[in-house]
């Protein structure tokens, strides 16, 4: 077996870029998500290491002083980090002339000859479902035979192998939470409507939802959702309790839809409770009250909700499958029922306009989750709003970032510019969270809760910070056609 490191590489201070975030940026507060698209071929590989670096504040000066341990370098990248993934890559065949260095993700799943061809320094990528290529890598079996694989030979020349299927045998698959204990310090990830210390992992993967602008399902994960087992999974909640003890205060299901096999839900949900292991998890909006009632029975406390947009027409567009007004009902149940949701918006979808910027603010405090969190519109390479946004001319740029690491939009539309989009964040922000409710919410948790009351006023002035950052970013865009105009 050859000496592998698994790789999220440094980024800029903040970056929740790692192979688990769904927006790689900086996001309004301290968040970090756990890197289970790396855990998991670690898990295959014997006597690999995995690195985060982001939440472990590493440089790629503390990359290059192990770089000489390892002969398999495998890098978790992503659209907006690609250059500066490259640039790690370049640093480490620098330092370590017999490395061989290949990339994973969505990003170049979807687009393995121009990464390649941009990158000399990228010996190889793994498309699609990677797991099984990254052991196969390890194992040292030879490239033409391995599928899944785009790799460039010693002439430079660059070959597509064959796709590898997806993988079906979940419950072969063995847990990702030993690697976490072993090379992760979990009090270093932090997200801010999850008790902490937190833990987040797959029980599956592909999602059957057709979301036009999701990432994962239509790039690697695919739309049949697979699953381990609910005795397999609560095998590996058993061995997580075992290795991590009471340090963890909430399991975070991460699968993109954990709620959509509802009996499998419960019954695992059911594990949780015999455990007196407290658990959150993503869902959809069409939960139906007895299935909610079961989930909190068994331990649930919170459901992270994409509700995307306040305006039908827009939820249609992006083939959303909800309706508003089951979202309101899915909302009171909850309410009803004491369950915690954090609902995730997105600005700028096809066709927003000011109208339906308002609807979507609306909408938020009308039905008034606990959280929010207010994403760009993000037209990543291998989903249909790439696509669509390619043939309409929607796309301002290819720059998804701005230079400190906050999303900022590629998207306009003709009555609907970038700036404008960047705009309605921060005022979604500041007209949901600058209200009674959601103020009274936060100081009542405070005032039950120490560690809370801390950490809330951490978030409260990194918050702040954002927003401010946000208005520089706008200001700055304001103040380029008039430096241009002054230099003709």
């Amino acid at each position: 077996m050859r000496q592998t490191l698994f790789l999220s590489p440094p980024s800029f201070d903040g970056f929740d870029g790692g192979a688990g975030s769904r927006y790689q940026a900086k996001r309004e507060i301290t968040s970090y998500w756990f890197p289970t698209w790396l855990a998991q071929p670690a898990a295959l590989v014997p006597g690999s290491k995995l690195i985060d670096a982001p939440p472990h504040r590493q440089t790629v000066e503390d990359i290059l002083a192990v770089a000489n341990d390892y002969e398999l370098f495998i890098l978790h990248t992503s659209t907006p980090s690609l250059n500066n993934d490259i640039r790690c890559a370049e640093a480490i065949k620098a330092k370590n002339s017999r490395a061989e260095v290949g990339f994973i993700g969505a990003h170049v799943a979807v687009l393995p000859e121009p990464t390649l061809q941009q990158a000399p320094v990228i010996d190889f990528v793994c498309r699609n479902e990677f797991d099984y290529t990254c052991l196969e890598l390890a194992q040292g079996k030879p490239h033409e035979e391995i599928t899944g694989l785009s790799w460039r030979d010693n002439k430079g020349r660059v070959h597509h192998n064959p796709e590898r299927e997806l993988i079906a045998d979940w419950d072969a698959m063995p847990s990702v939470l030993p690697v976490y204990h072993r090379d992760l310090k979990i009090e270093n990830y932090f997200i801010g409507y999850l008790l902490h210390p937190y833990v987040s992992f797959y029980t599956g993967r592909g999602c059957p939802a057709k979301c036009t602008f999701c990432l994962w399902p239509q790039t690697i994960g695919g739309h049949a959702y697979r699953t381990k087992s609910p005795p397999a999974v609560i095998r590996e909640m058993e061995i997580g309790k075992d290795l991590f003890g009471d340090r963890v205060r909430e399991w975070m299901f991460d699968d993109d839809t954990f709620t959509i096999d509802r009996p499998r839900a419960i019954e695992i949900a059911k594990g949780m409770k015999k455990l007196k292991l407290t658990c959150s998890c993503n869902a959809r909006a069409h939960l139906d009250y007895e299935t909610l009632r079961q989930l909190r029975d068994n331990g649930l406390r919170l459901l992270l909700v994409g509700f995307e947009s306040g305006n039908q027409q827009i939820l249609d567009r992006i083939k959303k499958g909800l309706n508003l007004e089951t979202a309101r009902e899915f909302m009171k149940n909850c309410r009803k029922l004491g369950i915690r949701v954090h609902g995730t918006f997105i600005i700028g979808l096809p066709i927003e306009t000011q109208q339906t910027i308002d609807d979507t603010i609306r909408f938020a405090q009308e039905i008034d989750p606990f959280s929010i969190q207010v994403s760009i519109a993000a037209p990543y390479p291998g989903t249909e709003l790439y696509r669509q946004a390619t043939e309409n001319g929607w796309m301002d740029n290819n720059l998804m970032l701005s230079e400190n690491g906050i999303q900022v939009s590629i998207l306009r539309y003709p009555h609907l510019s970038a700036d404008k989009i960047e705009d309605a964040v921060e005022r979604m922000y500041r007209q949901f969270y600058f209200r009674s409710k959601p103020i009274f919410r936060f100081l009542r948790e405070m005032a039950t809760d120490r560690q809370m009351l801390v950490r809330r006023l951490r978030e409260g002035g990194e918050f702040f910070d954002y927003l401010r950052e946000r208005r520089q970013i706008a200001r700055a865009r304001q103040q380029e056609p008039q430096q241009q105009s002054a230099t003709v």
